[in-house]
C-alpha cells in the first residue's frame, strides 16, 4: 500500500451523501427510495462522470401467445411472400380466416438468445435472458396496461397453460407477474360478483395503499432540496409514478363498487391432467374472448407452456413421447410427423378462436377487428434451439392483413418492430419499444 506522502494529489469533494438506505416515513407509512446519484460519495460520482385510449373511446385490445417449443417452420412459413402468398401446411388450418391475419418471417428479437430462457423474453425482447446478469424489462401488455389499464376493471390478464411460474408479462422493474393456469378461478375473479362484506373488505385493502405521498410529503419536499438537479428529476419521475399507482388504486376502488358484468357462460371446467394440453388451450381462449367481450381487460397474455407437459392425449392422433421430446426431433420422421399432428391442433385451436372473435359484433365492427391476436414463439428451432427467424402472426386489430411479410432470415428484421405499431393501434403513443428501429415495415391500417 502506498504511504500517505506518496499517493498523487487529489481533490476531496466531503459533501455528505444520501443514504442508500434512505427512506420516507410517516403515519406508519415506509417508502424506499430510487437508487440516486446523491446516494454516492462525491468521489464515486466524479469517477463514474456524474386521446383514443379514453374510456369512451371505442376500446382496441391485445392477445399476446406464445409457444414455447415453437413450430416446424418448414411447415408454417410459406415459400412465397406478399399478398399471393401460397397458404404453407400449417396456415391451411386457417384458410378460412386468410385476410384476417398477416404472417411474418425473417423477424426476431435482436440479442435475445439462450435457447428456452428466451420465452420470458417473447413480449419484453430484453437481451441475453441466458446471461447470469440478465434482468427484465417491462412486456408489451403491462406498457399497455400501465397507459390504459385504469379503463377496465382489470388492466391486464396473465395465463398460462401447465405453468404458473412461466410468464409473458413483467412489469417495468423486471418482476414476473406469475400466470393463472386455473381458468375457473379467473372466470370467478371476472364474473362472480363477491358478497358485500368481500367487496368491503377489498376496498379497504386499497384504501391502505392511497395517499401515500401526502403522508410524506413535507419530507419529499425536503429531500428534493437537498439532492442534484439530476436527481431533483428522477425523483420527480418516481414520485410521478407513484402518483400514478394512486390513481390506478383509486380506479380500482371505484371497480370494486360497479357490479361485474354478467355472462350466460358457465364456470369453465379446467382439465386436471395436463396431457389434456389442447383442451386447456381452448378453455384459455374462451376465456380470453370473454373478457374482451365483457371490456373487463384489453391487454391478456397467454404461456403456452410446453416444455413441462408431457405426453399429450388428442383424439385424432397417438403421441407416444413427450411434448418437449419431439420437438428435440433430430429430424426423425416418426417424430416429426407426430409434432405436425400436435402443431396443427394448435392451428385448429387458433381458427376457433378467430371464428369466435368473429361471431362477436361491436357496432360495425367485430371483436375480431378490435382485438390483435399475436401468436408466436421465442424459438425459431426448437430442435437446434436457435432464436432466430422466429414464426410469428398477427390477426385482427384493424391492419390490412392478408400478406406474407417475408425479411432476411439471415439477418432478421427486428420483431419489436411489430410491438411499436401494435402499440400505436392501440392508440398509445410511442415510437419505440426495446430494441426496435421504427414501426413494422410493410403492415398498414385496413
Amino acid at each position: 500500500m502506498n504511504s500517505p506522502s506518496s499517493r498523487p494529489s487529489v481533490h476531496i469533494a466531503t459533501q455528505r451523501a444520501v443514504s442508500r438506505r434512505q427512506f420516507l416515513r410517516g403515519a406508519g407509512i415506509v417508502m424506499s427510495l430510487p437508487f440516486l446519484d446523491s446516494m454516492l460519495p462525491a468521489f464515486a460520482k466524479a469517477a463514474t462522470g456524474g386521446g383514443p385510449t379514453g374510456p369512451n373511446a371505442k376500446p382496441r385490445r391485445m392477445f399476446g401467445i406464445c409457444n414455447n417449443l415453437g413450430l416446424l417452420t418448414d411447415q408454417f412459413f410459406p415459400t412465397n411472400a406478399g399478398r399471393d402468398y401460397t397458404l404453407s401446411p400449417y396456415l391451411e388450418g386457417l384458410a378460412a380466416h386468410r385476410h384476417d391475419f398477416s404472417v411474418f418471417s425473417g423477424v426476431s428479437h435482436p440479442n435475445v438468445d439462450g435457447g428456452h430462457p428466451a420465452d420470458i423474453c417473447f413480449l419484453t425482447a430484453a437481451p441475453h435472458p441466458g446471461s447470469g446478469s440478465f434482468r427484465n424489462t417491462i412486456s408489451l401488455d403491462q406498457h399497455i396496461a400501465e397507459q390504459i389499464g385504469v379503463h377496465t376493471r382489470f388492466p391486464s390478464l396473465t395465463l398460462g397453460v401447465n405453468t404458473r411460474s412461466r410468464s409473458l408479462s413483467w412489469t417495468g422493474t423486471g418482476v414476473a407477474i406469475p400466470p393463472e393456469d386455473k381458468a375457473a378461478d379467473v372466470f370467478k375473479q371476472l364474473f362472480i360478483q363477491g358478497s358485500p362484506a368481500q367487496v368491503a373488505a377489498q376496498i379497504r385493502k386499497l384504501d391502505t395503499g392511497r395517499s401515500i405521498l401526502d403522508t410524506v410529503a413535507g419530507q419529499a419536499k425536503d429531500l428534493q432540496r437537498s439532492v442534484t438537479a439530476r436527481d431533483r428529476d428522477r425523483l420527480d419521475q418516481y414520485f410521478t409514478s407513484v402518483r400514478d399507482l394512486e390513481h390506478r388504486l383509486q380506479a380500482s376502488r371505484g371497480w370494486e363498487r360497479k357490479p361485474k358484468p354478467v355472462v350466460a357462460a358457465p364456470v369453465p371446467i379446467d382439465p386436471a391432467n395436463p396431457a389434456a394440453y389442447m383442451e386447456k388451450v381452448k378453455v384459455m381462449y374462451d376465456l380470453a374472448r370473454l373478457a374482451f367481450e365483457t371490456d373487463s381487460t384489453r391487454s391478456i397474455t397467454l404461456m403456452l407452456d410446453s416444455v413441462s407437459t408431457p405426453v399429450l392425449d388428442l383424439d385424432d392422433a397417438n403421441i407416444t413421447d413427450g411434448y418437449h421430446n419431439l420437438s428435440h426431433h433430430g429430424k426423425s420422421e416418426a417424430k416429426r410427423a407426430q409434432l405436425q399432428k400436435i402443431d396443427q391442433w394448435h392451428m385448429k385451436l387458433l381458427a376457433k378462436l378467430f371464428s369466435d372473435l368473429k361471431a362477436v359484433r361491436e357496432g360495425e365492427d367485430t371483436l375480431l377487428d378490435r382485438t390483435m391476436v399475436l401468436y408466436g414463439s421465442n424459438f425459431g428451432d426448437a430442435n437446434a434451439h436457435t432464436c432466430f427467424n422466429m414464426p410469428t402472426l398477427l390477426a385482427g386489430g384493424g391492419f390490412r392483413h392478408g400478406q406474407h411479410l417475408a425479411f432476411d432470415r439471415q439477418r432478421n428484421y427486428p420483431l419489436p418492430n411489430l410491438y411499436v405499431s401494435m402499440l400505436q393501434r392501440m392508440g398509445i403513443e410511442s415510437d419505440r419499444f426495446a430494441s426496435s428501429t421504427g414501426t413494422m415495415k410493410g403492415l398498414e391500417l385496413a
